[in-house]
């Protein structure tokens, strides 16, 4: 194609004079934000040494809008209240599958992120959401500011969240057996788990009122209540229980659990229990 030269002279002077107006500009101005890489504190440094270095799990405690539900209230945790929660969740969770289970056992299944949010997660059901697990690579814990080592109850609470979501994760990884446990109560399940009180659940042969949601819920409470409770607590609660029909299908369903852990992951359900209890012991009384 022919091209004027009058056309390309033109350009090149109007390419000169657009360069010589950019460089007439006043030099850019430094950047207001500040890129500097805070100073770590003794509770990140807690984290990094019982968490990110030993588990490569992070711990996220200030306010990250990202990661939780706007739709919420939500806020992040008190500072002084995060380390002493993270102390309680190492040394029953995580202490726990590592004696029982091995060293990685917890290192090669993890989520890979700890979410904690200060207070309590309350739904349009007038429920409570206690915690979440999101695609097997995050937790979040809610209620941080109310945990209360000196206090058992207030322990096991806060502790059937992540006894209860890593239960998930385990079953993403290897399924647990979920025609034989819908075989035990079939009939028993709604979505309306919250109308009736665990003391009814109980008597229809569901460890706990949101078990009867559905059989992911009802494998997760069943395991997660035989984590946090002890032996004897978890005897008292079958002997609570007036129905030996409900008894036989929760003993049913503990032996689904058990099994599960010993197929799936070699791992004795019995001695799981029984070190976290004797780590909950350890928490309570020091």
């Amino acid at each position: 194609m022919k091209i004027n030269k009058q056309y390309k002279i033109i350009t090149l002077v109007c390419s000169v004079l657009l360069l010589t107006a950019c460089a007439s500009e006043d030099p850019l101005k430094e950047s207001q934000l500040d890129v500097s890489i805070p100073a770590k504190t003794d509770l990140d440094r807690y984290i990094d040494a019982n968490y990110v270095n030993d588990y490569n799990i992070n711990v996220q405690y200030k306010w990250n809008q990202n990661v939780v539900d706007n739709n919420r209230f939500l806020f992040p945790p008190i500072q002084t209240k995060v380390q002493p929660a993270l102390e309680i969740v190492k040394k029953i969770w995580l202490d726990t599958y590592k004696t029982v289970g091995g060293p990685d056992f917890v290192k090669k299944i993890a989520p890979r992120e700890l979410v904690l949010v200060g207070g309590i997660n309350l739904n349009t059901t007038g429920t409570i959401t206690l915690g979440l697990a999101e695609g097997g690579l995050r937790i979040t814990l809610f209620e941080t500011d109310n945990v209360n080592k000196r206090d058992r109850a207030n322990v096991k609470r806060f502790l059937a969240t992540i006894q209860h979501e890593y239960i998930h994760i385990l079953n993403q990884t290897k399924p647990f057996d979920e025609k034989t446990l819908a075989k035990i109560t079939p009939s028993g399940y709604t979505s309306n788990w919250y109308e009736t009180p665990t003391s009814q659940a109980r008597e229809e042969g569901f460890i706990t009122d949101y078990a009867r949601s559905n059989t992911s819920e009802d494998f997760a409470e069943m395991a997660a209540q035989m984590l946090i409770n002890s032996k004897a607590e978890y005897a008292a609660i079958l002997a609570g229980i007036t129905n030996q029909t409900a008894v036989a299908n929760i003993k049913a369903k503990e032996a689904v659990v058990v099994k599960y852990f010993k197929d799936s992951f070699g791992i004795d359900f019995y001695k799981l229990r029984d070190e976290a209890e004797k780590n909950t012991n350890f928490v309570i009384n020091n």
